[in-house]
């Protein structure tokens, strides 16, 4: 082995290593702050209040596992840290269908519709809508992932309209129903749904890891991985099925978080520097817990309830999104 096969190898090796202890401290805050939300402010019913907390927290790991997850693979696939699954229309589809709920069958059938039901209906059209447009545009050649992106992007445009105009038309008193909805929540997640949820999360989540190396590889670009003997076409393929059913889901359970994705993976590769995917990928996810629970815990405990945590991640997220939009452009 020659002596730059050496250092690169050295490097590597080091980066892995810094990976791995952040990984360790994020693992401790994470767990620090699980234990601080479970028991700071615990006060009647001890075991009644403890339930509903532990319900919040599981909810909170299922999503943040899922938008940090599918957040890092979607970024490696179309090798740009900007985007996020979200800028393909997930939430904005989301937000169309609880629009158009009200809009033909009011607040009430809103409010009143099973949880289950509701949550098959608008995964299920979520996923359809995203293997759709996967079939109609990236299946005839592995070259048009930009142009998945730019439809993905032009059909989120186009359903937030819809939104828009459709919600213009309803009872005001049923638009401020609907206004409740749009954000996201883990206060009323059904328990079901929940354990459902992270089944799908749990299969998706093995199959994942096993495409961690091919997915280093693509990482340094469609040619160089294919002149490497990585089948570029089928671990993108792969990784966007991955990616499409955890959005969904985990849009369907709670509602949209708009900047949450792009938040924790870049935050995620900053401070484990490396590349590699089975530490980059957790670290995003302990982050997205950290940030979804700490800031449960200081919108219940510190603002009293004042807001939505979705607002408050959307603006911290937007800064951030901001910062990223303008290094990319002095790069």
């Amino acid at each position: 082995m020659t002596r730059p096969q050496l250092d690169l190898k050295r490097r590597t090796l080091s980066g892995e290593a810094g990976g791995r202890r952040v990984l360790g401290v994020l693992t401790v805050v994470a767990l620090a702050t699980v234990v601080a939300f479970g028991t700071i402010g615990l006060t009647g019913n001890l075991e009644y209040a403890l339930g509903l907390r532990l319900r919040k927290v599981a909810a909170m790991i299922v999503v943040g596992v899922a938008v940090g997850y599918s957040s890092v693979l979607f970024q490696t696939v179309t090798n740009n840290r900007i985007l996020t699954p979200q800028i393909m229309g997930f939430d904005s589809l989301f937000v169309l269908i609880q629009t158009l709920i009200v809009y033909f069958a009011g607040a009430i059938a809103l409010s009143s519709t099973d949880p289950r039901l509701l949550f098959a209906v608008q995964s299920g059209l979520m996923i359809t809508f995203a293997f759709a447009l996967h079939r109609w545009l990236f299946d005839r050649n592995s070259r048009d992932l930009y142009l998945l992106v730019l439809v993905g992007v032009i059909f989120g445009t186009l359903f937030s309209s819809l939104s828009s105009l459709a919600s213009r038309l309803i009872n005001p008193n049923d638009f401020v129903t609907l206004q409740d909805s749009l954000f996201a929540s883990f206060n009323a997640v059904d328990e079901s749904l929940l354990w459902f949820s992270a089944g799908v999360l749990g299969l998706l989540g093995v199959w994942g890891t096993r495409l961690f190396r091919k997915l280093d590889v693509v990482a340094l670009g469609r040619d160089t991985a294919i002149g490497l003997g990585v089948h570029h076409r089928s671990v993108v393929n792969r990784s966007l099925v991955i990616i499409a059913v955890l959005v969904s889901v985990s849009t369907a359970l709670v509602g949209p978080v708009m900047f949450l994705g792009v938040l924790v993976a870049n935050l995620a590769r900053q401070l484990t520097r490396t590349f590699r995917h089975r530490i980059v990928v957790p670290a995003a996810s302990l982050i997205a817990i950290i940030t979804l629970i700490g800031g449960q815990l200081v919108l219940e405990q510190v603002l009293g309830m004042d807001t939505a945590l979705s607002v408050v991640i959307n603006f911290g997220g937007g800064i951030y999104f901001l910062v990223l939009l303008v290094r990319e452009s002095t790069r």
